[in-house]
Formats: structure tokens, sequence, C-alpha cells
């Protein structure tokens, strides 16, 4: 018999960004719908005529640049995540360096 597993739950307790792995993952899947929207941009430049035809035309032309800015594109950052702030002291003063009497 072989006993089912429940998926382990994993929380966070950090404000780390995303794995290398998931940031790559995801500016491909914005690269690729970039890309595909291009190649309907093609299709569609193809089978309008007049004025319609050099608008798509144009937009084929224009989304190489801007799905490559898109992708390039580092990754965000979290709101309220400003990085490690250590805590001040309680009592400051001044502290002088001397030595015995």
């Amino acid at each position: 018999m072989t006993r089912q597993r429940r998926p382990v739950e994993v929380h966070t307790i950090t404000n780390a960004q995303a794995s290398h792995d998931v940031d790559l993952a995801q500016r491909m899947r914005k690269y690729l719908i970039s890309m595909s929207v291009r190649t309907v941009c093609f299709v569609l430049a193809v089978v309008f005529d007049g004025w319609l035809r050099w608008v798509f035309a144009v937009a084929a032309i224009l989304l190489p640049y801007v799905a490559v800015v898109i992708a390039n594109a580092g990754p965000k950052k979290q709101p309220g995540h400003g990085g490690y702030v250590p805590e001040k002291p309680a009592l400051e003063g001044h502290r002088h360096g001397t030595l015995g009497p």
C-alpha cells in the first residue's frame, strides 16, 4: 500500500527575492507572450488592407525591442523591503578612547 503524501506547505519568513530560476521563467514567459503578439501582428498585416495593415506592420517591427526591454528588466523590488537597518543604541554618548590614569 502506498500512502499519498500531502504537499509540504512552505512558510516565508523573509523578504528575500525569488530565486534566479523563478525570475528567469517569468521573464521568458513575458518574452514568449510578446513574440506571440508579434506573430499575430504579422499575420494580421498580411490579412488586412489599408491603414490597418501598416498599424500591424509597425507593431510587428517595434515589438521585439519592447519585448527585450521588458524581458531584461530586473526583478521588481518588494514594497517595504529596504534591506538590513541596524538598530540604534539606546544610549548615545561620547566615547573617548582614553587609556589608564
